[in-house]
C-alpha cells in the first residue's frame, strides 16, 4: 500500500471568485514570557544533553510562563504592538480571532478577554482552537469578514502556554514545547490591491499520533509520525497555496512556516529545493510555541529587515489533530 503521508501531486484548486474587497496585514507585535529554560536544564530532567536536544529539535532554549503569568497578558500585550505599528486604535477594532488551545479558562473566551484588555470595546470575539495552525485558521475566518464587507479592521492572535500541557519528563515533548503570543491586525483594501491570498485550511482524523485526551493534563506525540506528516502536508499545502494564487515557488521572498522543529524546517526546505536563507527559522531560542510561532516568526523577519513593504510571504503550518493550512501574503498596507 502507498505511504499515506508521502507528499501528493497538489490537485488544481478552483480559483476563487470576484471578491468585493480585499485584505492587507497591517501590522505585527509578539511577546514572550521571561523565563528561560536552556536544554541543559531539559536535559537534566530527560536524561539527554544539550547537544542531543539541539541535533533532533533545532532548539537551545525556550520561554516558559511563571505559575501567576496569564496568556491573556502576553496576547494583549502583542496586539497592542501591532495595533501601533498598524496605526490603528483599539475602538477602531471591529473583530479579534484568536487561535490557541490553552486559554487562562474556558469562559469568557481568551478573544473576549483580550478585547477587554486592550480597551476594543465594540468587537466581536471568536476563539479557533486547531492546535498548531490555529493563528492561519485565525487569520483565514479574520480576512473572510473583511473581505465580504462585514468587518473594517481585525485583530488575530496567535497565543498559547504549552508548557502548562506538557510532560516535563517526557523525551518526546519536553524538548520542544514552550509559551508566546503574536498578534497581527488584518485591514480593508480595494479588490485589486488584496495582499492576503486564498488561505487553506485541510485536517485529517489522526488521533493517536499528536493529541490531548479529554481528562489528561500533557500532550502525547509519535515523534515519528508527526515528523514525516508535518514535512509532507507542510510542503504539499506550501504547492497548493502558491496554486491558487496563480505564483510559484521563485515569486516568494519569505517562508514563514510554524516552528516546530528545526528539522523540519529543514526537511520542508529541502523538499522544495529552496535555499535556507529564504526560510525563516527563529525556534532555536523560542522553541515551539503552537499557535504563536507564525506570528512571531513575522515580527522576527520585520525586526532583521526582511520584511519590506510588498514582500510576498508564503505562510504554512501542521498541528495536532492532525490540521494544517497556507497561503500567500504580500506583506504590508496597501491601499488600507
Amino acid at each position: 500500500m502507498p505511504d499515506e503521508a508521502a507528499l501528493a501531486v497538489p490537485t488544481p484548486v478552483a480559483p476563487a471568485a470576484p471578491r468585493l474587497r480585499g485584505a492587507a496585514l497591517l501590522g505585527v507585535g509578539s511577546s514572550l514570557p521571561a523565563g528561560v529554560v536552556t536544554n541543559d536544564e531539559v536535559a537534566a530532567r530527560i536524561g539527554k544533553t544539550d547537544d542531543w536536544i539541539y541535533t533532533r529539535t533545532g532548539i537551545r532554549e525556550r520561554r516558559h510562563a511563571a505559575p501567576g503569568e496569564r496568556l491573556t497578558d502576553h496576547a494583549a500585550a502583542a496586539a497592542r504592538a501591532a495595533l501601533e505599528r498598524a496605526r490603528v486604535a483599539a475602538g477602531e477594532v471591529d473583530l479579534v480571532v484568536v487561535g490557541t488551545l490553552t486559554p487562562d479558562e474556558p469562559m469568557p473566551n481568551a478573544a473576549t478577554s483580550i478585547a477587554h484588555a486592550i480597551g476594543a470595546a465594540r468587537a466581536g470575539t471568536i476563539d479557533v482552537n486547531a492546535a498548531c495552525t490555529g493563528f492561519l485558521s485565525a487569520l483565514a475566518l479574520a480576512s473572510g469578514q473583511v473581505e465580504s464587507g462585514r468587518a473594517e479592521r481585525a485583530l488575530v492572535v496567535g497565543a498559547d502556554f504549552i508548557s502548562r500541557i506538557t510532560d516535563h519528563d517526557s523525551k518526546q515533548t519536553a524538548m520542544l514545547f514552550a509559551d508566546g503570543a503574536g498578534a497581527v491586525v488584518v485591514g480593508a483594501t480595494a479588490p485589486e490591491s488584496a495582499r492576503v491570498g486564498p488561505i487553506l485550511l485541510r485536517a485529517e482524523a489522526a488521533p493517536d499520533v499528536l493529541y490531548l485526551a479529554r481528562g489528561a493534563a500533557t500532550i502525547e506525540m509519535d515523534g515519528h509520525e508527526t515528523f514525516k506528516h508535518a514535512v509532507n502536508r507542510m510542503a504539499e499545502v506550501t504547492c497548493e497555496a502558491l496554486a491558487a494564487a496563480g505564483r510559484s515557488l521563485d515569486d516568494v521572498d519569505l517562508f514563514v512556516y510554524h516552528q516546530a522543529n528545526g528539522r523540519i524546517l529543514k526537511a520542508v526546505a529541502e523538499r522544495l529545493e529552496i535555499d535556507e536563507s529564504r526560510v525563516v527559522d527563529c525556534i532555536e531560542r523560542s522553541g515551539n510555541m503552537s499557535a504563536a510561532t507564525i506570528p512571531y516568526a513575522l515580527d522576527v523577519a520585520r525586526e532583521d529587515g526582511r520584511l519590506p513593504e510588498g514582500a510576498l510571504v508564503l505562510l504554512a503550518a501542521f498541528g495536532g489533530g492532525f490540521t494544517w493550512g497556507g497561503g500567500l501574503v504580500e506583506w504590508g498596507r496597501g491601499d488600507a
